[in-house]
């Protein structure tokens, strides 16, 4: 799926409300699928309405802690959160969901409402990528070294398959580094600090460090020689 597809008349569209779906480890990014299994009852009805309504859904990364709170506790959430749109879904005969979410645009909670609803709706504004004029990278090379450093830990991933009829030199540096960022797998910590960043620049040096660490980690000699029989 070519990540731009149908995004932008999604996010013109926005009326600036949208449910909130937080989780503790599923942090996401613009660009990016993110599979949803939706089994509680509240999330049940939260999927049914958005498909009724206009198929969006902000993922929300709890803040830590969540874990001490009651089930009627609301947990704390991140302020920057990704609103993503269901592009794929079947509902099981048991009433659960499962969901292909794509990724929009990265939003700002600035409110939620007050309602009978069984699940948090939230007041967002987006965030749009910011590029500084007076930029201290060379953002080509940047972009240059990204690939490179991923291409060197992941030589079997097909990026331009993800692409589509974009390609490097046209892939604006803001949604590269969210795409490759999230290729990482990296814990939800850090996901979200990639997501809270909207200095592109600032971004790119955090999706930089963590591809360095990756291959520094890769670089390691194992620990024990030889190597332990595998338990299963």
């Amino acid at each position: 799926m070519n990540p731009l597809d149908d995004t932008s008349g999604s996010v013109r569209e926005f009326s600036g409300r949208a449910p909130l779906f937080p989780l503790p480890n599923a942090a996401f990014l613009p660009y990016v699928i993110l599979p949803l299994h939706i089994f509680e009852p509240r999330y049940r009805k939260m999927a049914a309405d958005a498909l009724e309504g206009d198929q969006l859904i902000a993922m929300a990364q709890m803040k830590p802690g969540w874990e001490t709170l009651r089930e009627s506790e609301a947990p704390e959430i991140h302020s920057t959160v990704c609103l993503g749109r269901i592009v794929s879904w079947e509902r099981l005969d048991d009433g659960r969901y499962y969901l292909l979410l794509q990724g929009l645009s990265r939003a700002r909670v600035v409110g939620e409402e007050q309602n009978d609803l069984p699940y948090r709706v939230g007041q967002l504004e987006l965030v749009e990528d910011a590029y500084a004029s007076d930029s201290l990278i060379d953002r080509e090379s940047r972009r240059s070294e990204l690939l490179a450093g991923f291409r060197s830990l992941y030589p079997d991933v097909n990026l331009e398959k993800f692409f589509g009829e974009l390609d490097e030199t046209t892939v604006p540096l803001g949604m590269l580094c969210d795409i490759l960022g999230y290729a990482l797998r990296l814990p939800p910590a850090d996901i979200q600090q990639i997501l809270g960043e909207t200095d592109v620049d600032a971004r790119s040096e955090l999706v930089l460090h963590q591809i360095k660490a990756a291959a520094r980690e890769e670089s390691k000699p194992p620990t024990d020689f030889p190597p332990k029989f595998s338990e299963n």
